[in-house]
């Protein structure tokens, strides 16, 4: 099964008897309804029925901490989104093609956080997929060129275009011709070089470059958020004739506690950025912000249009969350309990921990065994034995061998507490059960 393998298979009759009556039968109705390429975390599956803040509450009431989820950025049921939607829903909702002043405020209101960077446009779109995917496509148009380089264990998204740059969906037999993979910047990985190598290897194929695309948390590649080589690496491209598209799916809006947008964080100056899951606190609505020259370029060959991209309530909601965002402090408040996060779980002094790395509230820490080798078994009983504990994490990493803790950033204080309490105690209980 391609992805990470902290998935739950419906198709282990072993496991899905071991379930509750109730929630093997639920897994078996969604089996049959939405067929098996869906995928649900977990040994056992969870279902929840409400949200609040970085909690979730299942259907018999029990409080869980979310330590996973980014899509509510600003909190599960963040009252003032919920509110903006539900005003707007209840008087209008349409397309684009009409003029609205809300979506022009916010089209300049998000325009101005990219203040210096030439970015002169944002265009809407439901998800980040269709961002990636339209990013894609203005990039082609405007170099003239296919080739596309990713990194190796890259998630960009899931439309057929994107997806064939997304190895972690299906790996590398998953890849366009026209795609070529390098290490994720990794301690010890000369970024620049393997991108002058990818380049060199579209040039043989006859494939001329049309983008580096490069997640500015590396997240499916296992977290790197202090990356080296980027800014070399996307001279190199654009020397080629390509650009550079940053994607903030998973790193904007604040998380990494340094400004909104990661990429600043590395000192690079993208030609695109694609915009999603935060973008809306759960609703759906994404974008793509780029420079104004590929994006006249891309116009000059044809129309974009988007039946639900950007109508009234999406901008309702993303207008609300990027409001929350900076009202709320939660850029200062990210930095501020992503490093104290990552402080307290290197005080927890386990050996099977061999490294933390974190930007705000996007932590990875790397498990490993007894040799010192990326122990995947461990990690996963790690995120299971969370799981019953109520506590919600996932993996990522080429090994699957990485923890991926990204929480909503309303998560707190005395959020951490929990989470740092459950992981020492998960640990503990795995040892003594492996002893």
């Amino acid at each position: 099964m391609a992805g990470p393998t902290t998935y739950f298979d419906p198709a282990d009759a072993s496991a899905l008897d071991a379930l509750p009556a109730r929630t093997a039968d639920l897994v078996r109705r969604r089996v049959a309804a939405l067929g098996p390429a869906y995928r649900l975390f977990y040994r056992e599956p969870v279902e929840f029925v409400r949200g609040s803040g970085a909690h979730l509450t299942d259907r018999d009431g029990n409080d869980w901490l979310d330590a996973y989820n980014n899509v509510p950025s600003v909190g599960h049921a963040h009252p003032r989104v919920a509110a903006a939607i539900a005003e707007q829903a209840a008087r209008l909702t349409t397309h684009t093609r009409y003029l609205d002043e809300a979506t022009v405020r916010y089209a300049e209101d998000l325009l101005g956080t990219f203040q210096g960077d030439d970015l002169a446009h944002v265009m809407f779109t439901c998800t980040g997929s269709e961002a990636n995917d339209l990013a894609l496509r203005i990039a082609k148009a405007a170099t003239g060129g296919t080739g596309v380089i990713v990194t190796r264990h890259a998630y960009h998204g899931v439309t057929t275009e994107i997806a064939a740059i997304s190895p972690s969906l299906g790996g590398e037999r998953s890849i366009a011709p026209w795609v070529r993979l390098v290490d994720a910047p990794e301690p010890g990985v000369d970024f620049a070089a393997s991108v002058h190598t990818a380049l060199g290897s579209l040039a043989e194929a006859g494939i001329r470059p049309a983008a580096l695309v490069v997640d500015t948390i590396f997240a499916s590649d296992g977290v790197y958020p202090d990356a080296a080589g980027l800014a070399e690496a996307t001279a190199l491209v654009r020397e080629a004739g390509g650009l550079l598209i940053a994607d903030e799916v998973q790193a904007g809006f604040g998380r990494l506690g340094h400004g909104l947008w990661g990429y600043t964080r590395h000192g690079l100056e993208p030609d695109l950025v694609t915009l999603g899951k935060p973008m809306g606190n759960g609703y759906p609505v994404a974008g793509v912000v780029g420079r104004a020259a590929p994006i006249a370029a891309f116009a000059d060959r044809g129309r974009y249009f988007n039946t639900f991209g950007g109508n009234p309530v999406a901008i309702a909601a993303a207008q609300a969350t990027l409001d929350v965002v900076r009202d709320e402090g939660l850029v200062a408040h990210s930095a501020a309990q992503g490093a104290a996060l990552v402080e307290r779980i290197t005080a927890i002094g386990d050996p099977r921990i061999a490294d933390i790395r974190g930007a705000g509230l996007f932590i990875g820490v790397d498990l490993v065994d007894a040799a010192g080798a990326p122990d995947e078994s461990l990690t996963l009983d790690v995120v299971n034995a969370l799981r019953e504990r109520h506590v919600l994490i996932a993996t990522a990493g080429a090994h699957n061998a990485t923890l991926k803790i990204r929480p909503p950033l309303a998560f707190d204080a005395a959020d951490a507490d929990r989470l740092l309490d459950a992981l020492a105690g998960a640990l503990g209980e795995i040892a003594l059960r492996r002893a």
